[in-house]
C-alpha cells in the first residue's frame, strides 16, 4: 500500500563551506516515516525551483521544519536588527504562502520550531527577535555545548489549556519539553490559537481556529527521540493520521472524477 506524501520545507546551508544545499535533520525523515506512518521527501524551498501551487498538488501534507535562519521581520512589518540573526528569504517566500494556502485547503501540516514561528506570521503575527532579553524570561536557546542528547535534553514545562486540543490529545495539562530557539511568539496572528505556555508565559503550542485540517504547532522539537517519547509520538501519530484522511479524500475525489 503506498504511503501518503509528506513534504518536509528544507533549509538552505553550505557543505563544505562553499557547496551550496538543502537540507533536513535526519530526525525529521525518521519521525515522518517511522511515527506518522508516511512518506517522507524534501523540498528545495526556493521559489526558483518550486511553487507553492506544485507542492499542493503533489503532497498530502507538509512538516514545516526548525531551521537556523529566522523569517525576516519585513514579513510582520518590522526592521531588521542584529538581534534577528539570519535569513532565508527564499523559505520564507515558500512557506508563508504555504501556510495559508493549506488552511484554506484544509491540507494538514505541524509546525516545529521556526515552522511554529512561521505559521504565526503567515496568519499575521509578529516575533520577538530575542525573548531572553524580556524581563522575567528564560534563555530558550540550544544549549552551546554537550552531545546531541543533553542539547536535545528535557528542559522546561510547558502547560496546555484545560480541555483544549493539545491536553485532550496528550492526556495532560503539563509536560516537559526540550527548548532550541531564540525567537518566540509576540502577537498572535488573526485566527491563531495559544494553547501552550512555558512557565515563564513564552508561547510553545498553537493552532489556527476553525481550519478545517491539521494545524498544529510546538516551539520545541518533538522530531528527537519521536518514537519513544511519550509527548512526542502522539503527535507525529496524529499529524499522521491527518495526512492519511487528506489523501485519501484527495485521491478518492480524484479516482470520482476521473
Amino acid at each position: 500500500m503506498t504511503r501518503p506524501i509528506v513534504g518536509i520545507i528544507g533549509n538552505h546551508n553550505v557543505l563544505d563551506g562553499d557547496y551550496p544545499v538543502h537540507a533536513t535533520g535526519t530526525l525529521n525523515t525518521a519521525a515522518v516515516a517511522q511515527v506518522a506512518g508516511c512518506m517522507p521527501l524534501l523540498i528545495p524551498s526556493d521559489p526558483r525551483f518550486v511553487t507553492v501551487e506544485e507542492l499542493l498538488e503533489t503532497f498530502d501534507g507538509f512538516l514545516l521544519t526548525g531551521g537556523r535562519p529566522n523569517v525576516h521581520p519585513s514579513e510582520y512589518g518590522e526592521e531588521s536588527t542584529e538581534a534577528h540573526g539570519t535569513f532565508d528569504r527564499c523559505r520564507d517566500a515558500i512557506t508563508l504562502p504555504l501556510v495559508r494556502a493549506c488552511v484554506e485547503r484544509g491540507q494538514p501540516f505541524f509546525g516545529i520550531c521556526r515552522g511554529f514561528q512561521e505559521i504565526n506570521v503567515a496568519m499575521g503575527g509578529t516575533l520577538h527577535p530575542e525573548i531572553r532579553e524580556l524581563p522575567g524570561r528564560m534563555n530558550h536557546r540550544m544549549p552551546p555545548d554537550g552531545t546531541l542528547e543533553e542539547k536535545f535534553a528535557l528542559r522546561h514545562k510547558v502547560r496546555f489549556t484545560e480541555g483544549g486540543v493539545f491536553h485532550r490529545l496528550l492526556g495532560a495539562t503539563e509536560v516537559m519539553t526540550n527548548s532550541l530557539h531564540g525567537q518566540g511568539v509576540k502577537t498572535p496572528g488573526k485566527r491563531i490559537v495559544i494553547d501552550g505556555w512555558a512557565e515563564d508565559g513564552t508561547p510553545e503550542a498553537l493552532y489556527v481556529r476553525d481550519a478545517p485540517g491539521f494545524t498544529l504547532a510546538v516551539q520545541w522539537h518533538p522530531e528527537w527521540n519521536a518514537a519513544q517519547d511519550p509527548v512526542s509520538r502522539p503527535l507525529f501519530q496524529a499529524f499522521g493520521d491527518a495526512v492519511r484522511a487528506y489523501a485519501a479524500q484527495r485521491h478518492g475525489c480524484l479516482r470520482q472524477s476521473a
